[in-house]
Protein backbone atom coordinates (compact mmCIF):
# COMPACT_ATOMS: atom_id res chain seq x y z
CA UNK A 1 0.00 0.00 0.00
CA UNK A 2 1.18 3.79 -0.85
CA UNK A 3 -0.24 6.27 0.27
CA UNK A 4 -0.42 9.11 -1.81
CA UNK A 5 -1.47 12.01 0.06
CA UNK A 6 0.73 14.85 0.58
CA UNK A 7 3.10 12.95 -2.00
CA UNK A 8 3.36 15.17 -5.49
CA UNK A 9 2.09 13.38 -9.13
CA UNK A 10 5.71 12.87 -9.76
CA UNK A 11 6.77 10.94 -6.45
CA UNK A 12 3.80 9.00 -6.76
CA UNK A 13 4.53 7.56 -10.31
CA UNK A 14 8.24 7.10 -9.50
CA UNK A 15 7.04 4.79 -6.54
CA UNK A 16 4.30 3.16 -8.67
CA UNK A 17 6.51 2.22 -11.31
CA UNK A 18 9.20 0.97 -9.32
CA UNK A 19 6.64 -1.38 -7.41
CA UNK A 20 5.31 -2.43 -10.75
CA UNK A 21 8.23 -3.82 -11.81
CA UNK A 22 8.62 -5.78 -8.53
CA UNK A 23 5.36 -7.11 -7.57
CA UNK A 24 1.84 -8.30 -9.08
CA UNK A 25 -0.41 -6.06 -7.06
CA UNK A 26 -0.62 -2.53 -5.25
CA UNK A 27 -2.62 -0.42 -3.89
CA UNK A 28 -2.62 3.71 -3.74
CA UNK A 29 -4.71 5.23 -1.34
CA UNK A 30 -5.88 8.59 -0.85
CA UNK A 31 -4.89 9.42 -4.38
CA UNK A 32 -7.23 12.04 -6.95
CA UNK A 33 -6.72 12.18 -10.51
CA UNK A 34 -4.00 14.29 -10.81
CA UNK A 35 -2.00 11.22 -9.46
CA UNK A 36 -4.09 8.51 -11.21
CA UNK A 37 -2.80 10.71 -14.82
CA UNK A 38 0.52 10.52 -13.06
CA UNK A 39 0.73 6.42 -12.46
CA UNK A 40 -1.40 6.02 -15.88
CA UNK A 41 1.50 7.22 -17.81
CA UNK A 42 3.81 4.90 -16.14
CA UNK A 43 1.81 1.96 -15.45
CA UNK A 44 -0.68 1.54 -18.23
CA UNK A 45 -2.76 -1.44 -16.54
CA UNK A 46 -3.55 0.91 -13.35
CA UNK A 47 -7.12 1.88 -12.53
CA UNK A 48 -8.96 4.08 -10.66
CA UNK A 49 -11.86 3.55 -8.16
CA UNK A 50 -12.87 7.10 -7.95
CA UNK A 51 -15.44 6.79 -5.13
CA UNK A 52 -12.94 4.95 -3.09
CA UNK A 53 -10.05 7.50 -4.36
CA UNK A 54 -7.83 5.03 -4.22
CA UNK A 55 -5.55 3.75 -7.57
CA UNK A 56 -5.08 0.10 -8.15
CA UNK A 57 -2.71 -2.67 -10.06
CA UNK A 58 -4.11 -6.20 -10.09
CA UNK A 59 -1.71 -8.79 -12.30
CA UNK A 60 -2.96 -11.90 -10.13
CA UNK A 61 -6.97 -12.57 -11.31
CA UNK A 62 -8.10 -15.15 -9.17
CA UNK A 63 -11.13 -17.31 -10.91
CA UNK A 64 -12.84 -16.29 -7.89
CA UNK A 65 -13.25 -14.33 -5.27
CA UNK A 66 -14.04 -15.04 -1.35
CA UNK A 67 -17.23 -14.61 0.11
CA UNK A 68 -17.72 -13.74 3.51
CA UNK A 69 -17.62 -10.71 4.16
CA UNK A 70 -20.28 -8.47 4.69
CA UNK A 71 -19.52 -4.24 4.43
CA UNK A 72 -22.00 -2.00 5.59
CA UNK A 73 -22.47 1.99 6.05
CA UNK A 74 -24.08 4.33 8.52
CA UNK A 75 -24.74 6.41 5.65
CA UNK A 76 -24.47 7.53 2.14
CA UNK A 77 -21.46 9.98 2.91
CA UNK A 78 -19.78 7.08 4.52
CA UNK A 79 -19.09 5.87 0.91
CA UNK A 80 -15.37 6.59 0.43
CA UNK A 81 -13.97 4.96 3.24
CA UNK A 82 -16.90 1.95 2.05
CA UNK A 83 -15.13 1.65 -0.94
CA UNK A 84 -11.62 1.90 -0.37
CA UNK A 85 -12.10 -0.85 2.55
CA UNK A 86 -14.22 -3.02 -0.53
CA UNK A 87 -11.49 -2.42 -2.87
CA UNK A 88 -9.08 -3.26 -0.91
CA UNK A 89 -11.23 -6.84 -0.27
CA UNK A 90 -11.13 -7.28 -3.67
CA UNK A 91 -7.53 -6.69 -4.17
CA UNK A 92 -6.98 -9.35 -1.79
CA UNK A 93 -8.95 -11.83 -3.38
CA UNK A 94 -12.65 -11.10 -1.48
CA UNK A 95 -15.96 -10.32 -2.30
CA UNK A 96 -17.83 -8.00 0.22
CA UNK A 97 -21.22 -7.91 -0.03
CA UNK A 98 -22.27 -4.34 -0.03
CA UNK A 99 -25.29 -2.74 2.24
CA UNK A 100 -25.01 1.05 2.40
CA UNK A 101 -26.66 3.38 4.35
CA UNK A 102 -28.61 1.02 7.50
CA UNK A 103 -27.34 3.38 10.05
CA UNK A 104 -28.94 3.25 13.84
CA UNK A 105 -31.12 6.36 13.02
CA UNK A 106 -33.44 3.48 10.73
CA UNK A 107 -32.85 0.75 12.63
CA UNK A 108 -35.11 -1.41 10.16
CA UNK A 109 -32.72 -0.81 7.57
CA UNK A 110 -30.11 -2.45 9.67
CA UNK A 111 -32.42 -5.35 10.69
CA UNK A 112 -33.75 -6.36 6.80
CA UNK A 113 -30.33 -7.38 5.98
CA UNK A 114 -30.32 -9.29 9.75
CA UNK A 115 -29.99 -12.30 7.57
CA UNK A 116 -26.87 -11.83 5.57
CA UNK A 117 -24.72 -10.19 8.88
CA UNK A 118 -25.73 -13.15 10.56
CA UNK A 119 -24.21 -15.40 8.03
CA UNK A 120 -20.71 -13.23 6.97
CA UNK A 121 -17.84 -14.45 8.53
CA UNK A 122 -16.39 -11.04 9.51
CA UNK A 123 -17.99 -7.65 9.06
CA UNK A 124 -16.35 -4.08 8.32
CA UNK A 125 -19.19 -1.98 9.87
CA UNK A 126 -18.15 1.97 8.86
CA UNK A 127 -20.00 4.71 10.06
CA UNK A 128 -19.84 8.59 11.49
CA UNK A 129 -21.69 10.53 13.77
CA UNK A 130 -22.33 9.08 17.18
CA UNK A 131 -20.59 5.96 15.28
CA UNK A 132 -23.50 3.61 17.26
CA UNK A 133 -22.98 1.07 14.36
CA UNK A 134 -21.16 -1.35 14.99
CA UNK A 135 -21.96 -1.73 18.67
CA UNK A 136 -25.70 -2.59 17.56
CA UNK A 137 -24.20 -4.85 14.73
CA UNK A 138 -21.69 -7.07 17.52
CA UNK A 139 -24.47 -7.45 19.45
CA UNK A 140 -26.60 -8.93 16.47
CA UNK A 141 -23.94 -11.22 15.21
CA UNK A 142 -21.49 -13.69 16.16
CA UNK A 143 -18.95 -13.14 13.79
CA UNK A 144 -15.94 -10.23 14.23
CA UNK A 145 -16.89 -6.88 13.45
CA UNK A 146 -14.03 -4.42 12.08
CA UNK A 147 -15.57 -1.14 13.14
CA UNK A 148 -14.54 1.85 11.49
CA UNK A 149 -14.85 5.69 12.41
CA UNK A 150 -15.45 8.34 9.86
CA UNK A 151 -14.92 12.17 9.97
CA UNK A 152 -18.04 12.51 8.77
CA UNK A 153 -21.19 14.59 10.66
CA UNK A 154 -20.55 18.07 12.43
CA UNK A 155 -20.53 19.62 16.02
CA UNK A 156 -19.07 17.60 18.43
CA UNK A 157 -17.91 14.93 16.54
CA UNK A 158 -14.84 16.28 15.97
CA UNK A 159 -13.76 14.93 12.96
CA UNK A 160 -14.45 11.48 13.72
CA UNK A 161 -13.36 11.60 17.10
CA UNK A 162 -16.50 11.03 18.58
CA UNK A 163 -17.36 8.16 16.42
CA UNK A 164 -14.31 6.48 17.35
CA UNK A 165 -14.69 6.84 21.00
CA UNK A 166 -18.13 5.24 21.14
CA UNK A 167 -16.71 2.43 18.73
CA UNK A 168 -13.70 1.66 21.04
CA UNK A 169 -15.96 2.01 24.20
CA UNK A 170 -18.75 -0.21 22.53
CA UNK A 171 -19.65 -3.14 24.92
CA UNK A 172 -20.31 -5.31 22.21
CA UNK A 173 -18.11 -8.80 22.08
CA UNK A 174 -15.97 -9.44 19.11
CA UNK A 175 -15.81 -5.37 18.00
CA UNK A 176 -12.20 -4.02 16.87
CA UNK A 177 -11.71 -0.75 16.04
CA UNK A 178 -9.06 0.68 13.42
CA UNK A 179 -8.44 4.48 12.75
CA UNK A 180 -10.56 7.27 11.49
CA UNK A 181 -11.44 6.50 7.81
CA UNK A 182 -9.21 4.26 7.48
CA UNK A 183 -11.18 1.68 4.99
CA UNK A 184 -7.66 0.40 3.67
CA UNK A 185 -6.46 -1.19 7.43
CA UNK A 186 -10.38 -2.59 7.67
CA UNK A 187 -10.34 -4.31 4.15
CA UNK A 188 -6.97 -5.64 5.15
CA UNK A 189 -7.99 -6.94 8.35
CA UNK A 190 -11.18 -8.02 7.60
CA UNK A 191 -9.67 -10.07 4.49
CA UNK A 192 -7.00 -11.89 6.65
CA UNK A 193 -9.67 -12.98 8.88
CA UNK A 194 -11.61 -14.49 5.71
CA UNK A 195 -8.96 -16.11 4.52
CA UNK A 196 -8.80 -18.08 8.07
CA UNK A 197 -12.78 -19.73 7.25
CA UNK A 198 -12.81 -22.64 5.00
Amino acid sequence: MILGDGKTPEQVAAIAREMASRVDRFLITRAGPSLFEAVKAEVDEALYHSTARVISLNRRKRARLKDGIVLITGGTADLPVAEEAAVTCELMGQRPERIYDVGVAGLHRLLDHLGSLQKANVIIAIAGMEGALPGVVGGLVSAPVVAVPTSVGYGVGVQGLGALMTMLNTCSQGVSVVNIDNGFGAGYLASIINQGHK
